[in-house]
């Protein structure tokens, strides 16, 4: 039996949100990791998620956690803004580390942490789920064998809810210099699943726009400004030469969730999900071959990794990652996307940015 590795979580307030709803559930059901130690920022919240995810320890400074002999690797699932210091402190003390996406609120963050990462020779991943989704993995596979051909043109779309009204303690993120947003986040994701499925851009234009400029905080009965964007769209052509399109937004009400659609000289593939692209639940992929019909196509058995009994929806992906996280850190051959993967993104996303600042096509 292969030993589990021991896993120190930095983020682990029972009442967090993204935590919740995928990390915990996907460390509680999973075979190769031992959910070993959580920190949170207070003794009361540490001892609370101690007891209710049976971890054996509770911090409540992360510094004093990955400097525990007891845990191998570090997961860093906090706030963006507050993902370098515990990623950093993790590095520095040696442990292989997984941090959400975005890896830092800015790409200079994120580029020394990678730096850093490598000079101590610590493994690294970073949450990008899409790049484990059994669906992704199997369209990149298809478009890699030649099922629609060369690749003509393709398309993107994601529309994920964007309410218009939060409590205070949610309005940090109307803030664009706090890093995460409809373009650091929902593009970044969504952006990623499809440079991963047919390749990435030579060249691109963009519009970068807020188009809900103030927020209602619930709470306080106020209305606040925004300057975080919340509507993005992309055109360029990619590295082979086919035409591409993307537009992410916050829609108020009724998103359409995730679609890409990617043509070839011998056909076409379809790709759509309710949410989004790097969420747990299992995207539905249609194809057509010289043909007018699109049909289901089946994803094969091999992309997935986790238990037949393991918990569907958000949790999903995320135990896919820890799949290959525990098997980085016993083999050291790590196929996960990497700190390096994060900043190759993070400077996309700033062309994307760029582009749109100075209404310019730009080289990618």
């Amino acid at each position: 039996m292969q030993k589990k590795i021991r896993l120190g979580f930095v983020g682990a307030n029972v009442k967090s949100h993204w935590a919740s709803q995928s990390h915990f559930p996907a460390l509680m059901a999973h075979p190769e990791v031992e959910f070993t130690a959580v920190c949170t920022t207070r003794p009361e919240s540490a001892e609370e998620a101690r007891k209710a995810f049976g971890a054996k320890l509770a911090f409540h400074d992360f510094r004093e956690m990955v400097a525990s002999p007891e845990i191998d690797a570090v997961a860093v699932v906090v706030k963006v803004p507050l993902h370098y210091e515990p990623t950093k402190a993790a590095i520095e003390a040696g442990k292989h580390v997984y941090t959400e996406w975005p890896l830092g609120r800015t790409t200079a963050e994120a580029q020394e942490l990678t730096s850093l990462a490598r000079a101590k020779g610590v493994l690294t991943v970073v949450g990008l789920q899409s790049r484990v989704s059994p669906a992704m993995l199997y369209v990149k596979e298809l478009v890699e064998t030649g099922y629609v051909g060369e690749v003509l043109a393709c398309h993107m779309s994601c529309f994920r809810d964007g309410t218009l009204a939060r409590p205070s303690s949610r309005a940090w993120q109307r803030d664009v210099t706090q890093g995460a947003n409809t373009l650091t986040i929902a593009t970044g994701h969504a952006i990623d699943a499809m440079r991963f499925a047919v390749g990435d851009f030579a060249r691109v234009s963009s519009m970068v726009t807020t188009q809900s400029k103030q927020w209602y905080e619930t709470d306080t009965e106020r209305m606040v400004e925004v300057t975080s964007p919340d509507n993005i769209q992309v055109c360029g052509k990619l590295a082979s030469g086919a035409v591409a399109s993307a537009h992410v937004g916050a829609a108020p009400w009724a998103g359409s969730g995730f679609r890409l659609e990617i043509y070839g000289r011998e056909g076409s593939l379809l790709v759509t999900g309710s949410i989004s692209s790097q969420r747990g639940e299992m995207l539905r992929i249609q194809g057509a071959q010289r043909g007018h019909e699109l049909r289901d196509l089946t994803i094969p058995d091999r992309f997935v990794w986790v238990p037949p009994e393991f918990p569907r929806g958000d949790p999903f992906n995320v135990g896919q990652m820890y799949t290959l996280f525990a098997e980085a850190v016993r083999t050291g051959k790590n196929r996960l996307p990497t700190f390096e993967t994060a900043v190759d993104l993070h400077r996309f996303i700033d062309t994307i940015q760029r582009a749109s600042d100075t209404g310019t096509a730009l080289d990618v």
